[in-house]
């Protein structure tokens, strides 16, 4: 999996014209691509981003990033900011795309565990829960197959998830063994995989809603 091998989006591939686009980006969430923003932004995307941790309300959008990081550094304060995450299940509520990777879809579930005897409720829009623990659970390159096109990335997490969620699809790993799985319940679509969006903008596209 080469990353240098793919491409950035043409001008023509403006999916995402017209979308705007709310990025969480705090001390709890910030695993990013910087190629994933301006492969966003490529296809036409506003990106407007904010703080699950201090902000009190999303900015105006069309669809949601909840990006990797470190939720459960932060469980009081997540699960203390009421006006946030009523937000984000509004969003989610009015059918709006919301794109969870790692530490995003930790957030997503019911609860959160880290693993040394704290615990809190995270947004539920999705069932389950996860625990942290000691040992890596998951690393390694990733490359999942869409209806729209192959997205490529990585995994790296320590936590176990429950959920009775059944995935709609998986991702292989660089010897072929089954990787991450995707979820999705409403408008949203949640993994443990990092994805890379220029491995395919289409596919990409399609998780924000195009």
């Amino acid at each position: 999996m080469d990353f240098a091998r793919q491409d950035a989006p043409s001008p023509a591939q403006r999916d995402l014209a017209g979308l705007r686009i709310a990025v969480a980006r705090d001390a709890a969430f910030g695993f990013l691509y910087p190629a994933n923003l301006d492969c966003l932004r490529a296809m036409g995307a506003t990106l407007a981003f904010f703080s699950p941790l201090a902000d009190a309300a999303l900015p105006p959008c069309d669809a949601l990033w909840l990006p990797g990081g470190y939720p459960e550094l932060h469980l009081d304060r997540l699960a203390g900011n009421h006006a946030m995450r009523d937000a984000i299940r509004a969003h989610h509520a009015a059918g709006k795309a919301v794109l969870a990777e790692c530490g995003g879809m930790l957030y997503c579930l019911e609860a959160l565990d880290d693993g040394k005897g704290a615990h809190a409720p995270m947004l539920g829009l999705m069932p389950g829960r996860a625990t942290m623990q000691a040992r890596l659970a998951a690393l390694g390159l990733q490359d999942m197959a869409l209806p729209t096109g192959s997205l490529r990335g990585h995994t790296f997490h320590y936590s176990r998830l429950e959920t009775p969620l059944s995935p709609v699809t998986r991702a292989t790993n660089p010897n072929g063994r089954t990787g991450e799985a995707l979820f999705r319940r409403g408008s949203l679509h949640a993994s443990y995989m990092h994805f890379y969006f220029p491995s395919s903008p289409a596919a990409a596209a399609s998780l924000f809603g195009a």
